[in-house]
């Protein structure tokens, strides 16, 4: 079960699943959402729109996860989940995030997918803390793989150099 840190940009990796740090509605933003939405180009909006809403406006509650095509990406699949913002650690923070790779990494095995790329989920635009949530993201895949006979290849997507070093540093 390798993982992996690279600095990279996610919409470039040759993997089955991409994973998206989305808001509810799944209809794009920016940061990671947006560069995903971008290179997919607009039939996965297309999809995302026809997506059933539990409730107006949202697709996607936080901490759950929904499954797409990659339309012009390389990957096959995008799962589009939705992190936590942050607020001070006391509001449910930390079990949403972890909730966030549990949710995608189920999908993920559901569609027999082979590898997939992680971003930073939540450490972007939502504030959490990258040194908080790196170490939620480590220990979920961790356990994640170590509990399913999941031969699942995982790469953290750094945007940047300091992003990667906190990964590197937390995967040993």
């Amino acid at each position: 079960m390798p993982i992996e840190a690279l600095q990279t940009d996610i919409t470039t990796l040759d993997v089955d699943a991409l994973v998206n740090a989305a808001n509810e509605s799944l209809l794009g933003g920016g940061g990671v959402d947006g560069a995903i939405h971008r290179a997919a180009g607009p039939g996965l909006l297309d999809e995302c729109r026809a997506l059933p809403q539990v409730r107006p406006g949202v697709r996607c509650p936080t901490g759950e996860a929904r499954i797409t095509g990659g339309h012009r990406l390389r990957a096959r699949h995008v799962i589009h989940t939705v992190g936590p913002v942050w607020r001070g650690g006391g509001h449910d923070e930390a079990a949403l995030l972890a909730s966030c790779y549990r949710e995608s990494l189920r999908l993920a095995m559901e569609q027999r997918v082979a590898s997939m790329a992680f971003p930073a989920i939540s450490c972007g635009i939502y504030g959490y803390p990258p040194e908080r949530a790196v170490p939620i993201a480590v220990r979920e895949v961790r356990t994640w793989l170590g509990a399913h006979d999941a031969p699942v290849r995982v790469v953290f997507a750094c945007f940047g150099a300091e992003m990667a070093a906190l990964y590197r540093e937390a995967l040993g």
